[in-house]
């Protein structure tokens, strides 16, 4: 079974007799001069195995990626060739040349106090990273130099570390009731399986894999989101939604009461994305304007009733409840009207108002008082009558109407004659009265018991 990593080799005493250079095991085959005659399958150095002179540096992982911040641990293991002693164990981004020794990453500023080795001198050789950076990414080679000269082996082959942060992709187009999928990507495949974690507008949801799936999409999803792990997130991005119009109402400014002769302004609000591009307006079923604002300049009792609006965009249209108009107004077309017995006298006072005549006042042509009060008035002399119809917001009087009452009794006459019948009526039956007991106590005999006996009947 194939291992991961690669195997290095050192250079023998007698190489370095011969012109004290350092031959590297890299990945690919290598043919020293004491095994020119070997066969290819025993050349071929494979991670984890043992090397022919006996040692080997083995990566646990050749590639890594790793999410920018985050911490990081190279896992490594070498075997030093027997009876050698292992002087100096580093890490390095260099590969080992001829007569040098390349440098020690610890030993670069830009990794000071964020690469530690966690190695030894004898086996362990893990590296491990505070905090990635975007500029980490490199090869990374393991590198140890012994006390016999030329002793110098370096891993071949390294730990090729990429460096990546989060993303969150979402869709160029979302519209209201399909199926919409955000994924956080990264530009290469995290070697450490992670858990995800989603927030919009900063709350978390409740999906924990890479992809966020909104199953249908509403216009409440949109907002911003971003995605994290282990701590680090993503930028965030925003998700728009787009739908048709909805919550679609109808406003009234100024508020409150609404008097004839006034500016009135009807606005139609609604919430739609894109926003709402054309807006139409109804007084009952018929088209009276179009615009967000309906402006109605020195209203009138005529512009009373039930007005909608109608919002649309491309997504859809709808149309809002009705707001009933309801115009105040002084009482007009005022008229005093007869009845059909002319002779009676009897009128009655007719208007249009709103809110309804609360005053009637009755008024004979050529006086400053008022005759009369109420809806109708029966006048008892002849002349000219009007009447004056009064509400909170202004008063309007007729025109004078000719009355002729019959002549007759007036209800004054007619009162004082029958005050003269009834008590005429009472003193005569008081007369009738006293006369009757006169004449009863006239017929009655004067007794004087002075002249009588009185006799005892039980006695005889």
């Amino acid at each position: 079974m194939r291992k991961e990593g690669r195997v290095g080799r050192g250079v023998s005493g007698k190489e370095r007799e011969e012109g004290d250079e350092l031959h590297l095991m890299k990945a690919e085959l290598l043919i020293p001069r004491m095994s020119l005659n070997v066969s290819p399958l025993f050349v071929l150095f494979i991670s984890g195995v043992v090397a022919q002179d006996g040692w080997r540096v083995n990566y646990i992982s050749k590639s890594i990626c790793a999410l920018k911040g985050s911490p990081l641990t190279m896992e490594c293991t070498y075997t030093p060739l027997s009876g050698h002693s292992v002087q100096k164990a580093f890490w390095t981004k260099e590969l080992v040349t001829s007569g040098s020794e390349p440098p020690d990453l610890l030993d670069d500023p830009e990794y000071s106090g964020r690469v530690q080795y966690l190695g030894d001198e004898q086996h362990d050789c893990t590296l491990r990273f505070r905090n990635v950076r975007e500029k980490d990414q490199s090869k990374y080679y393991f590198t140890f130099i012994t006390d016999r000269p030329g002793g110098k082996y370096q891993g071949a082959g390294g730990v090729d570390l990429s460096v990546t942060d989060l993303q969150v992709e979402v869709p160029e187009r979302v519209i209201e009731g399909g199926d919409v999928t955000l994924t956080c990507k990264t530009t290469c495949r995290l070697t450490v399986r992670p858990t995800f974690t989603w927030y919009r507008n900063g709350r978390p949801l409740s999906s924990s894999t890479d992809q966020l799936r909104l199953q249908p999409v509403s216009g409440e999803d949109a907002g911003r989101y971003h995605c994290a792990v282990l701590g680090l997130s993503s930028p965030e991005v925003p998700l728009n939604v787009r739908y048709g119009p909805k919550s679609v109402s109808v406003s009234i400014s100024p508020s409150g009461e609404i008097v004839e002769g006034r500016s009135v302004n009807l606005t139609c609000s609604s919430d739609a994305n894109p926003p709402v591009q054309n807006y139409t307006w109804f007084k009952g079923t018929s088209v009276v304007a179009e615009g967000e604002t309906y402006t109605m300049k020195k209203i009138s009792s005529v512009d009373s009733g039930d007005y909608k609006c109608r919002s649309s965009n491309e997504h859809g249209e709808k149309l809002s409840a009705a707001l009933t108009l309801n115009v105040l107004y002084a009482p007009k077309n005022v008229r005093a009207n007869k009845t059909a017995d002319d002779s009676s006298g009897t009128l009655t006072c007719s208007s249009d108002a709103n809110p309804p005549v609360q005053i009637y006042s009755w008024f004979k042509e050529g006086g400053s008082s008022p005759v009369g009060s109420g809806h109708g008035y029966r006048a008892l002399q002849s002349g000219s009558y009007y009447c004056v119809a009064q509400n909170e917001h202004g008063s309007q009087k007729s025109a004078a109407v000719p009355v002729e009452v019959t002549a007759g009794l007036t209800a004054g006459g007619v009162a004082g004659v029958v005050f003269l019948l009834v008590a005429g009526a009472v003193l005569v039956i008081g007369a009738v009265r006293l006369y009757r007991n006169h004449v009863r106590k006239s017929k009655q005999p004067n007794l004087d018991p002075t002249k009588y006996e009185v006799i005892n009947l039980d006695q005889q």
